[in-house]
C-alpha cells in the first residue's frame, strides 16, 4: 500500500492510525534516509498506542521503551552495523513481550529480523512530500494493515 503525505503532521497521522490498529505483538521495520520521517511516524504510532510522553529517536542508546495502552519498544539499529552487539540486546524478549516493536535501520542487524513483520519505507520526495510504502510480510500482520487501509480515506490520490 502506498500512502502519500505532504507534511510531517500527515506522516504522524498515518502512524497514529496504525497505532490504533495495533493489538500488541506487532513488529514494524521502518526504513528511510536520515530525516525522511521515521521518528515522526513513530511519534504518531505512539499516540495511537496511548503513549503520552514525547517520543525521541533512540539512535545513541539503541532502544527506548514507552508505556501506553500497549508498550512501545523503539529500536534504532543504525549503530549496530558490524559491531556484533546485536546479540547483546536480548531482543527476543521484546518480540515476545506483547508490545509493539519498531525497528529503525533493520538492515544493520538482519540476524534479528523475524519472519513476520510490517515493513514501512519512507521516501522523501519534493518539498515535504513523503511516499510511505506499507506491506505485511508473513500472515500475522495483515489484520493491522487491513484496519489501516479501512481507516484512511483516499484523498487527492494519496492512498
Amino acid at each position: 500500500m502506498l500512502i502519500i503525505t505532504f507534511s510531517p503532521e500527515e506522516t504522524c497521522e498515518v502512524g497514529r492510525v496504525l497505532g490504533e490498529a495495533c493489538h500488541g505483538g506487532e513488529v514494524i521495520l521502518l526504513e528511510g534516509d536520515l530525516g525522511a520521517g521515521k521518528t515522526t511516524f513513530t511519534q504518531g504510532l505512539a499516540v495511537g498506542l496511548g503513549i503520552a510522553e514525547p517520543v525521541v529517536s533512540p539512535t545513541f542508546i539503541i532502544m527506548r521503551e514507552y508505556d501506553g495502552r500497549i508498550p512501545l519498544y523503539h529500536f534504532d539499529f543504525y549503530r549496530l552495523e558490524g559491531t556484533g552487539r546485536a546479540v547483546d540486546l536480548e531482543f527476543e524478549e521484546y518480540l515476545l513481550g506483547g508490545g509493539v516493536c519498531v525497528i529503525e535501520w533493520p538492515s544493520c542487524a538482519p540476524e534479528l529480523v523475524p519472519d513476520d513483520y510490517i515493513h514501512i519505507a519512507i521516501e522523501e520526495k519534493a518539498g515535504m512530500q513523503r511516499n510511505v510504502t506499507v506491506e505485511a510480510v508473513g500472515g500475522r500482520h495483515r489484520a493491522p494493515l487491513g484496519r489501516l487501509r479501512a481507516a484512511l480515506t483516499p484523498q487527492d490520490g494519496r492512498l
